[in-house]
């Protein structure tokens, strides 16, 4: 039958009649046969199979082996031998110089029939061995597939122990070398289908087999470190990294960057190389990879390779954002080299050229892809434009093809730059090497701790955050005459432009030092914000004015003028006033005082008392997130969904109206008379104040900030030995004094009185009580009567018709906190964010102010924590729950800002154009170059560092002192909040045990 087939498949017999005469000669084949006869069958279809000149005999081939390993599985066991695939593997088959390609497939074919046999055992022995003597030949990417199809399909052939690792490892250097000789389309597909399977047999072995995956690793990087290569590592070696676990990452290039063994060159020869894997269409995550070991390498201060290695691919990585196919990965590695380069233009002025052509391009495409792509394109341009300003004639090309793209405020801007810097990355190591700690990811600037300082870094960064305060500080100009104001413009300066992770405040807390403070004592940070604002205000009263800019205001009349002229940058940030009046109860004579104040002190009222306040004085309210700009007229109030309101409890009323020539008191033994159900509705539609009449009552065993207000602000009862002398009577005399707020201030600073003096124990105790805390305050404001009627005719905001108080709205932007159970000791942080005017400018004055788009909630402003040297971001979820979680942290100094309403507009446009706008240009030249040289100093300080490595492990265990502050803060007190391991700050003691 052998003989018949042979002469059938060698005749020259049109295709069709030589398959049905194949076909009877198949269908012959399944009948039973002697041995002899089945193993000349045998021998012809193995010839056909591996030496066929044609496609079609080699399928007759195919087919006939097929046949005889299902219908004489005894014979086809014994001819596919140990010993005949031993032959072909190492021998080859066909006359010498023209041998098979086939011999892996045949041998695949045939496995199939012979698994269940005997001699399976041994042949899998075989191949074991064979498959890793032929990766190590270096096969070509079609014979490399084809053993990985072999051993997918068949995994009982894959080398095992410790030849399985060496079997990965020199698999990793055969993708090494494998190179894509054509150009033609289906030609690169079957490349890389080829790749694929290669490395997909690598990510099958890693599944079962997961220590083979960092040995591997460590191959690979052996390959793309070398500078000894003639020929450059094939970038097909991509397709291996995107198999490796995400997981694994975070120690593969920690162990990476710290192995003292790899030189600067062949870090610098393996980073570049794996940048060009961008071009590798098929590979995921490598992106990933990529930026990783480059943040690892910044956070090791490894500044040299990166500068080299970024001006060398960025042109590079830029091209391959032409190519949709890989345009995803490589813009991620273009947004983060661009990013991290800080330091100088000279990374971005690289692509100017390139920039226009590719957005022409991409406009082109108008695909979603392309679309995407150059919004993100355009958000990273005009970071660099804001970073490296000054280059008019270079970016005017740019500027022009991308005006018509979207750009990104300012906040977007800081940002980015804030968290991207190469000295603003996580660094894994700062447990085991402080001297390399990091910036925030959040861009802002830690305060270093000088021993127990935490009281001045609290109040300093809260006062960095009042953006007001911050810009009219940073717009001083020089010879000022004002040495504190001069240095906290330093200070400021620093905390916003400085590539420090943290600085020292050293400097500033000795020219601010409180003399009867005890050095390094804790201190109190209420004291020591009330000693600072005095210093700076009268410091200002005895030197030069700093707001000249006002008076050239054309804008604001002469009344108004001198009325902001007449007071410092203090009294105009912190500044008001308040009317102290006592009414004698026996001869109802009244004496009034008005004084200003920059905070205001509140006592915790007894806790069976119902704090009302006074009945003639609009009750101070708590309102929930809204828009920022209240709505014109009552029914807007009442039928708004934007402003959700506390429901009132049932203990709750409206406070009564009483007119205000009662100035506040009530006769004696009067009773309020509450609004009855119909009247109130007449007058909530009458009055805009009636709205939110609702007292915000916190449950009995906690208050709120409303409540210590109206506290505050509540009648307080002379007698016994509290009797108040009265000039008219000329005795002592029972009498009710109150305080009304007559001038709200722009920053409005609380300050609850937590610490008492407890004659039992001879020390200060602290009130522990939780404090609910509003986002938004309404104050009520004394104001004149004409003025009242001014402000009701206008139909303006917050007026309460015939009260004589108006409605001031506040919205919340520090929390310092305190913990601890005592003023002596503790820990104080703060929460921040920054409040600016949500009124656009240009509009009309007179008209209705819309909402911005852009911050349209108060609770979308991004809140930090600022603890010493750490800062990270936050939210006002987090600021109102700490002292549940930690009952020992609680609230003890508030920050609010006032939101503009038209009376205090012209004071918040001055302050808008005098700061705001020029606050990114107006710094004087000596402090420019101050900060740019201490930045330079920072990144050689930090390379230095990074060169000496082995000082820094030996001096671990000593705990220097110069870097403790880094570390952990310094205050003794054991409670939580602090910044010891057991709040958080600690972290793994050893490395992972990783090869590489």
């Amino acid at each position: 039958m052998d003989k018949i087939l042979e002469a059938v498949v060698m005749s020259s017999y049109p295709n069709n009649v030589k398959q049905g005469l194949v076909r009877r000669v198949i269908e012959a084949a399944k009948q039973p046969m002697d041995s002899e006869q089945c193993w000349s069958m045998l021998e012809l279809s193995t010839k056909l199979y591996l030496t066929g000149d044609t496609k079609y005999k080699r399928e007759i081939g195919k087919e006939v082996l097929e046949v005889y390993g299902h219908y004489h599985p005894e014979e086809f066991e014994e001819f596919f031998n140990v010993r005949f695939l031993l032959s072909l593997l190492q021998e080859g088959y066909g006359p010498l110089g023209k041998r098979s390609h086939y011999v892996l497939d045949y041998i695949q074919l045939g496995l199939q029939f012979v698994l269940e046999s005997p001699s399976a055992n041994s042949i899998f022995s075989l191949l074991r061995i064979e498959v890793l003597r032929k990766v190590c030949e270096r096969p070509s990417p079609k014979q490399c597939a084809k053993i990985s199809k072999l051993l997918t399909q068949h995994p009982q052939c894959i080398p095992t122990g410790k030849h399985q690792l060496l079997f990965c490892q020199q698999l990793i250097r055969c993708i090494g070398q494998f190179q894509c000789v054509s150009e033609g389309e289906e030609e690169i597909m079957e490349f890389l289908e080829q790749v694929n399977k290669v490395s997909g047999l690598l990510q099958r072995i890693w599944r079962t087999q997961t220590s083979a995956i960092l040995p591997s690793l460590k191959e690979l990087f052996t390959i793309i470190s070398s500078t000894e290569e003639q020929e450059a590592p094939s970038n097909a070696l991509a397709s291996v990294v995107q198999f490796v676990p995400l997981e694994l990452m975070d120690g593969v290039i920690r162990n990476l960057t710290n192995d003292d063994s790899i030189t600067d060159v062949q870090m610098m020869m393996a980073i570049g190389r794996m940048i060009d894997w961008v071009s590798w269409p098929l590979g995921k995550n490598i992106d990933k990879w990529i930026i990783a070991l480059l943040k690892g390498l910044a956070a090791v201060k490894k500044f040299s390779i990166l500068i080299e290695v970024t001006l060398s691919k960025i042109e590079k990585v830029f091209s391959k954002l032409l190519y949709p196919i890989v345009r995803e990965g490589a813009l991620s590695v273009l947004q983060y080299m661009l990013l991290s380069f800080q330091h100088s233009h000279e990374a971005f002025h690289l692509l100017l050229p390139h920039i226009p052509r590719l957005v022409a391009s991409l406009k082109k495409e108008d695909s979603n892809s392309a679309t995407s792509s150059l919004e993100q394109l355009a958000e990273l341009i005009h970071c660099m434009f804001f970073r490296f300003s000054g280059f008019p004639d270079l970016y005017e090309p740019v500027l022009e093809a991308v005006k018509a793209l979207p750009i990104p405020n300012e906040d977007r801007i800081k940002h980015l730059l804030g968290q991207n810097a190469w000295t603003s990355q996580k660094n894994e190591l700062a447990c085991f090497y402080p001297r390399l700690a990091s910036k925030s990811e959040t861009g802002k600037i830690g305060l270093i701790n000088l021993g127990n300082t935490c009281y001045m870094n609290s109040i300093i960064q809260s006062l960095f955050m009042a953006s007001d305060f911050r810009h009219s500080v940073l717009n001083l100009t020089e010879g000022n005459s004002q040495p504190l104001m001069t240095k906290l413009q330093w200070l400021f300066a620093f905390l916003e432009r400085s590539q420090r992770p943290a600085i020292s405040p050293e400097s500033f807390l000795s020219a601010s030092w409180p003399p009867w403070f005890t050095p390094g004592a804790q201190q109190d940070c209420s004291e020591y914000l009330k000693y600072l604002l005095d210093r700076l205000h009268e410091e200002e009263k005895t030197g030069k004015r700093i707001y000249q800019k006002l008076k050239e205001s054309s804008l604001m009349s002469q009344a108004v003028e001198h009325h902001y002229l007449n007071k410092t940058l203090i009294e105009k940030m912190f500044g008001g006033k308040m009317m102290t009046k006592i009414r004698c109860l026996k001869c109802l004579n009244v004496s009034s005082r008005e004084e200003a104040f920059t905070d205001l002190s509140l006592a915790f009222p007894p806790s069976d008392r119902n704090v009302r306040g006074s009945a003639s004085i609009p009750p101070v309210e708590e309102i929930g997130p809204q828009f920022t700009e209240p709505p014109e007229n009552a029914g807007q109030l009442m039928g708004s969904p934007w402003i959700p309101r506390k429901a009132p409890m049932a203990s709750d009323h409206a406070a009564p109206s009483v007119s205000v020539e009662t100035l506040g008191f009530q006769e004696p033994g009067e009773a309020a008379n509450p609004i009855r159900g119909n009247d109130a509705g007449v007058d909530a539609a009458k009055d805009p104040l009636s709205t939110f009449r609702e007292q915000a009552c916190a449950p009995k065993d906690s208050r709120s900030v409303p409540d210590l207000i109206n506290y505050f602000l509540s009648p307080e009862r002379l007698t016994a030995e509290n009797k108040y002398h009265c000039e008219k009577c000329a005795s002592l005399q029972d009498a009710e004094k109150v305080a009304e707020l007559t001038e709200g201030p722009h920053y409005l600073i609380l300050t609850l009185l937590r610490f008492s003096f407890d004659p039992r124990t001879m020390k200060r105790k602290k009130i522990l009580d939780n404090v609910s805390i509003p986002v938004v305050l309404k104050l009520p404001i004394l104001v004149a009567p004409e003025e009242t009627e001014e402000v009701c005719r206008h139909g303006k905001d917050g007026a309460v018709p015939g009260s004589g108080f108006m409605t001031v709205v506040y919205d919340l932007c520090s929390v310092v906190v305190h913990s601890g159970i005592s003023s002596e000791s503790g820990h104080y942080y703060c929460y921040s964010r920054e409040c600016t005017d949500t009124i656009p400018h240009g509009q009309p004055r007179d008209g209705v102010p819309k909402p911005t788009s852009d911050k349209q909630l108060d609770f979308e402003i991004q809140w930090y924590l600022f603890n010493d040297t750490r800062v990270s971001f936050s939210s006002f979820e987090s600021v109102s729950n700490v002292t549940s979680f930690f009952p020992k942290d609680t609230a003890y100094v508030l920050f609010y800002r006032q939101r503009p309403d038209r009376q205090s507009c012209l004071l918040h446009e001055a302050l808008a154009e005098a700061g705001h706008l020029h606050g990114e240009l107006s710094l004087h030249k000596d402090l420019m170059e101050a900060i740019s040289k201490d930045n330079i100093l920072f990144l050689q300080e930090q390379e230095k560092e990074a060169r000496n490595r082995a000082a820094y492990i030996s001096a671990l265990p000593k705990s220097p002192l110069w870097w403790r502050d880094l570390d952990r803060d310094k205050d003794d007190d054991s409670s939580s909040g602090g910044c010891s391991p057991a709040a958080g700050g600690g972290g793994s003691g050893s490395f992972h045990g990783l090869v590489f």
